[in-house]
């Protein structure tokens, strides 16, 4: 996981013909990620997950419903929204996956991601019930995740809106332990360049459903 630059995060909510998931899996990104925001099910993650299963490619299950985990995993990322007014996003969610699941996963495999959603309009933002984030909340939330609460991923997320390079830059210079995640608003392969020189793992999700031609470019070469 540490060597991951880059992973492709599809939605099981949205449609992706057979031939795009092959070719988001044969694409050489480093891993597919399954998560959303709204519509995520049992039966949506099972679907999505028997499509991509077939490829030798790392496959996390990020979970956002306690209902929805499927297994057969290689991981599953368990996110907490850093900057949500609400408990639920914070500690009750991994709280209570840990209570379901824990004794059935192994340890190694359920990761807690420090999410700080920035975007909002984005639906994620509106879901988890997230206040506005200044730059130094921000440079805060990642000197939290890696001195205070030590976690493994730091994970920025845009949700389709790129992100300022100066601030990206400043968070990166903030982390050494834990993984800086970067998502949100890559469309083209020159922004996905500029932001693989920067943090350590770059997400690459909407663009996949709007453009796979350029989503495909996004991956390093």
């Amino acid at each position: 996981m540490k060597q991951w630059r880059h992973a492709f995060k599809l939605d099981p909510n949205k449609y992706l013909s057979e031939e795009g998931v092959r070719r988001i899996c044969e694409s050489g990104t480093d891993a597919v990620i399954v998560g959303g925001t709204d519509g995520v099910t049992f039966d949506n993650v099972w679907n999505l997950f028997e499509q991509i299963e077939p490829y030798d490619i790392p496959l996390v299950l990020e979970v956002s419903d306690m209902e929805a985990v499927v297994p057969g995993f290689d991981y599953y990322f368990v996110p907490s929204v850093l900057n949500s007014k609400d408990k639920t996003w914070v500690l009750d969610m991994q709280h209570q996956a840990m209570k379901m699941y824990g004794d059935m996963v192994e340890e190694q495999l359920i990761v807690s991601e420090g999410y700080c959603i920035v975007n909002e309009e984005a639906k994620a933002f509106q879901k988890t019930n997230c206040f506005p984030v200044t730059e130094e909340d921000i440079l805060g939330y990642a000197r939290l995740v890696e001195h205070l609460f030590p976690l493994p991923i730091f994970y920025l997320e845009y949700s389709g809106k790129m992100g300022d390079e100066t601030l990206i830059r400043k968070v990166a210079a903030e982390l050494s332990r834990t993984q800086f995640f970067y998502g949100g608003g890559i469309q083209s392969k020159e922004e996905a360049e500029k932001i693989q020189g920067i943090v350590d793992t770059m997400i690459v999700g909407n663009i996949i459903y709007e453009d796979i031609e350029t989503a495909l470019q996004t991956v390093p070469e």
